[in-house]
Protein backbone atom coordinates (compact mmCIF):
# COMPACT_ATOMS: atom_id res chain seq x y z
CA UNK A 1 0.00 0.00 0.00
CA UNK A 2 3.23 2.51 0.75
CA UNK A 3 4.29 1.67 -2.58
CA UNK A 4 1.63 2.47 -4.70
CA UNK A 5 1.48 5.44 -2.69
CA UNK A 6 4.65 6.28 -3.73
CA UNK A 7 4.14 5.41 -6.96
CA UNK A 8 1.05 7.66 -6.98
CA UNK A 9 2.82 10.39 -5.55
CA UNK A 10 5.24 9.94 -8.02
CA UNK A 11 3.06 10.00 -10.89
CA UNK A 12 1.90 12.86 -9.38
CA UNK A 13 5.25 15.08 -9.57
CA UNK A 14 5.59 14.01 -12.58
CA UNK A 15 2.32 14.95 -14.03
CA UNK A 16 2.65 18.28 -12.48
CA UNK A 17 6.21 18.96 -13.88
CA UNK A 18 5.12 17.94 -16.88
CA UNK A 19 2.14 20.03 -17.01
CA UNK A 20 4.17 23.06 -16.09
CA UNK A 21 6.87 22.22 -18.51
CA UNK A 22 5.02 21.25 -21.69
CA UNK A 23 1.57 23.49 -21.07
CA UNK A 24 3.47 26.61 -19.05
CA UNK A 25 0.26 28.90 -18.28
CA UNK A 26 -1.64 27.68 -21.17
CA UNK A 27 -5.52 26.91 -19.86
CA UNK A 28 -6.21 23.61 -19.92
CA UNK A 29 -9.45 22.57 -21.62
CA UNK A 30 -12.50 21.80 -20.08
CA UNK A 31 -16.17 19.82 -21.74
CA UNK A 32 -18.69 19.46 -20.08
CA UNK A 33 -20.17 15.78 -19.72
CA UNK A 34 -23.84 14.52 -19.85
CA UNK A 35 -24.28 14.34 -16.21
CA UNK A 36 -23.58 17.88 -16.19
CA UNK A 37 -20.08 17.59 -15.13
CA UNK A 38 -16.88 19.44 -16.60
CA UNK A 39 -14.48 17.36 -17.79
CA UNK A 40 -10.99 18.92 -18.27
CA UNK A 41 -9.09 17.97 -21.32
CA UNK A 42 -5.52 16.54 -20.09
CA UNK A 43 -2.27 14.66 -22.06
CA UNK A 44 -2.94 11.78 -20.42
CA UNK A 45 -0.56 10.24 -23.15
CA UNK A 46 2.55 12.24 -21.91
CA UNK A 47 2.17 11.65 -18.28
CA UNK A 48 1.61 7.93 -19.17
CA UNK A 49 5.62 8.05 -20.92
CA UNK A 50 6.76 10.12 -18.45
CA UNK A 51 6.04 7.25 -15.57
CA UNK A 52 7.56 5.09 -18.43
CA UNK A 53 10.50 6.92 -18.81
CA UNK A 54 10.73 6.73 -14.54
CA UNK A 55 10.52 2.70 -14.54
CA UNK A 56 6.86 2.10 -13.69
CA UNK A 57 5.34 -0.13 -16.06
CA UNK A 58 3.34 0.68 -18.57
CA UNK A 59 -0.48 -0.88 -16.68
CA UNK A 60 0.47 0.84 -13.50
CA UNK A 61 1.35 4.31 -15.18
CA UNK A 62 -1.88 4.00 -17.06
CA UNK A 63 -3.88 3.31 -13.75
CA UNK A 64 -1.93 6.27 -11.92
CA UNK A 65 -1.84 8.40 -14.98
CA UNK A 66 -6.41 7.63 -14.58
CA UNK A 67 -6.32 7.84 -10.87
CA UNK A 68 -4.49 11.12 -11.14
CA UNK A 69 -6.97 12.37 -13.98
CA UNK A 70 -10.41 11.83 -12.10
CA UNK A 71 -8.60 13.25 -8.89
CA UNK A 72 -7.49 16.08 -10.84
CA UNK A 73 -11.25 16.48 -12.71
CA UNK A 74 -13.04 16.20 -9.27
CA UNK A 75 -10.97 19.02 -7.63
CA UNK A 76 -11.33 21.00 -10.72
CA UNK A 77 -14.72 20.82 -10.11
CA UNK A 78 -15.04 21.74 -6.84
CA UNK A 79 -12.96 24.84 -7.22
CA UNK A 80 -15.13 25.51 -10.23
CA UNK A 81 -18.02 25.84 -8.38
CA UNK A 82 -16.37 28.20 -5.82
CA UNK A 83 -16.09 30.67 -8.75
CA UNK A 84 -18.98 32.61 -11.48
CA UNK A 85 -18.43 32.64 -14.86
CA UNK A 86 -18.69 36.01 -16.87
CA UNK A 87 -21.93 34.98 -18.25
CA UNK A 88 -23.46 33.83 -15.22
CA UNK A 89 -22.25 37.31 -13.53
CA UNK A 90 -23.84 39.41 -16.51
CA UNK A 91 -26.97 37.10 -16.12
CA UNK A 92 -26.95 37.48 -12.39
CA UNK A 93 -26.44 41.86 -12.82
CA UNK A 94 -29.12 41.14 -15.51
CA UNK A 95 -31.40 39.47 -13.29
CA UNK A 96 -30.23 42.29 -10.52
CA UNK A 97 -31.28 45.09 -13.00
CA UNK A 98 -34.88 43.51 -14.00
CA UNK A 99 -34.87 43.53 -9.95
CA UNK A 100 -34.05 46.69 -9.85
CA UNK A 101 -36.59 48.22 -12.13
CA UNK A 102 -39.35 45.70 -11.32
CA UNK A 103 -39.16 47.26 -7.61
CA UNK A 104 -38.58 51.22 -9.14
CA UNK A 105 -41.52 50.53 -10.62
CA UNK A 106 -43.54 49.00 -8.30
CA UNK A 107 -42.89 52.04 -5.74
CA UNK A 108 -43.25 54.48 -8.75
CA UNK A 109 -47.27 52.47 -9.03
CA UNK A 110 -47.31 52.81 -4.90
CA UNK A 111 -46.46 56.42 -4.71
CA UNK A 112 -48.88 57.07 -7.63
CA UNK A 113 -51.54 54.54 -5.85
CA UNK A 114 -51.19 56.59 -2.66
CA UNK A 115 -50.79 60.31 -4.39
CA UNK A 116 -54.18 59.59 -5.83
CA UNK A 117 -55.80 58.07 -2.60
CA UNK A 118 -54.45 61.45 -0.78
CA UNK A 119 -55.78 63.18 -3.52
CA UNK A 120 -59.58 61.92 -3.39
CA UNK A 121 -59.07 61.91 0.52
CA UNK A 122 -58.62 65.71 -0.20
CA UNK A 123 -61.17 66.37 -2.48
CA UNK A 124 -63.44 64.19 0.05
CA UNK A 125 -62.70 66.35 2.85
CA UNK A 126 -62.82 69.56 0.90
CA UNK A 127 -66.36 68.50 -0.20
CA UNK A 128 -67.49 67.54 3.36
CA UNK A 129 -66.38 70.80 4.57
CA UNK A 130 -68.06 72.91 2.36
CA UNK A 131 -70.73 70.85 2.97
CA UNK A 132 -70.96 71.44 6.94
CA UNK A 133 -70.56 75.65 5.99
CA UNK A 134 -73.36 75.42 3.86
CA UNK A 135 -75.64 73.83 6.55
CA UNK A 136 -73.87 76.17 9.12
CA UNK A 137 -74.00 79.07 7.12
CA UNK A 138 -78.21 77.77 6.40
CA UNK A 139 -78.21 77.32 9.99
CA UNK A 140 -76.96 80.40 10.60
CA UNK A 141 -79.20 82.04 8.34
CA UNK A 142 -82.67 79.85 10.07
CA UNK A 143 -81.90 81.10 13.49
CA UNK A 144 -81.51 84.90 12.42
CA UNK A 145 -84.29 84.93 10.31
CA UNK A 146 -86.28 83.29 13.47
CA UNK A 147 -85.02 86.13 15.76
CA UNK A 148 -85.85 88.78 13.18
CA UNK A 149 -89.47 87.23 12.81
CA UNK A 150 -89.48 86.97 17.00
CA UNK A 151 -88.07 90.70 17.03
CA UNK A 152 -91.02 91.93 14.49
CA UNK A 153 -93.53 89.68 16.67
CA UNK A 154 -92.57 91.42 19.84
CA UNK A 155 -92.56 94.93 18.15
CA UNK A 156 -95.99 94.87 16.99
CA UNK A 157 -97.19 93.02 20.09
CA UNK A 158 -95.58 95.97 21.78
CA UNK A 159 -97.25 98.15 19.27
CA UNK A 160 -100.39 96.42 19.70
CA UNK A 161 -100.49 97.26 23.55
CA UNK A 162 -99.48 100.63 23.43
CA UNK A 163 -102.32 101.06 20.66
CA UNK A 164 -104.99 99.64 23.16
CA UNK A 165 -103.26 101.28 26.08
CA UNK A 166 -103.72 104.72 24.09
CA UNK A 167 -107.25 103.47 23.17
CA UNK A 168 -108.04 102.97 26.66
CA UNK A 169 -106.40 105.78 28.27
CA UNK A 170 -108.68 108.07 25.26
CA UNK A 171 -111.51 106.16 27.05
CA UNK A 172 -110.84 107.17 30.29
CA UNK A 173 -110.43 110.50 29.35
CA UNK A 174 -113.10 110.71 27.53
CA UNK A 175 -114.88 109.03 30.28
CA UNK A 176 -113.88 111.44 32.49
CA UNK A 177 -114.82 114.46 30.65
CA UNK A 178 -118.01 113.31 30.59
CA UNK A 179 -118.48 112.62 34.43
CA UNK A 180 -117.35 116.57 34.92
CA UNK A 181 -119.67 117.55 32.46
CA UNK A 182 -122.48 115.54 33.85
CA UNK A 183 -121.17 117.13 37.64
CA UNK A 184 -120.76 120.64 36.78
CA UNK A 185 -124.37 120.40 35.16
CA UNK A 186 -125.56 118.78 37.88
CA UNK A 187 -124.01 121.43 40.41
CA UNK A 188 -125.42 124.14 37.78
CA UNK A 189 -128.68 122.24 38.19
CA UNK A 190 -128.66 122.28 42.21
CA UNK A 191 -126.76 125.78 42.61
CA UNK A 192 -130.17 127.05 40.24
CA UNK A 193 -132.20 125.15 42.55
CA UNK A 194 -130.49 126.45 45.71
CA UNK A 195 -131.04 129.91 43.86
CA UNK A 196 -135.08 129.04 43.80
CA UNK A 197 -135.10 127.82 47.00
CA UNK A 198 -133.66 131.00 48.57
CA UNK A 199 -136.05 133.38 46.31
CA UNK A 200 -138.76 131.55 47.02
CA UNK A 201 -137.62 131.28 51.15
CA UNK A 202 -137.04 135.03 50.84
CA UNK A 203 -140.44 135.38 48.82
CA UNK A 204 -142.02 133.55 51.42
CA UNK A 205 -140.35 135.03 54.38
CA UNK A 206 -141.46 138.67 52.71
CA UNK A 207 -145.07 137.90 52.45
CA UNK A 208 -145.10 136.57 55.67
CA UNK A 209 -143.06 139.64 57.32
CA UNK A 210 -145.95 141.53 55.43
CA UNK A 211 -148.41 140.01 56.66
CA UNK A 212 -147.89 140.26 59.73
CA UNK A 213 -147.20 143.63 59.41
CA UNK A 214 -150.64 144.60 58.36
CA UNK A 215 -151.81 141.83 61.42
CA UNK A 216 -150.06 144.08 63.56
CA UNK A 217 -150.78 147.48 61.80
Amino acid sequence: MSAYKRVFQLGFDAYSSSLVNKFGSRQISQLVKSNGKRAFLVDTLALVRSLEAQGVPSKQAEAITAAITEVLNDSLENVSHSFVSKAEMQKTEMLQEANLSKFKSEVKSSQDYHFSMLQRETEKLRGDIEKMRSELRYEIDKVTAGQRLDLNLERGRIRDELANQNAETTNLTNKLDREIHALRAQLEAAKYDVIKYCIGTLVSISAVGLAVLRILM
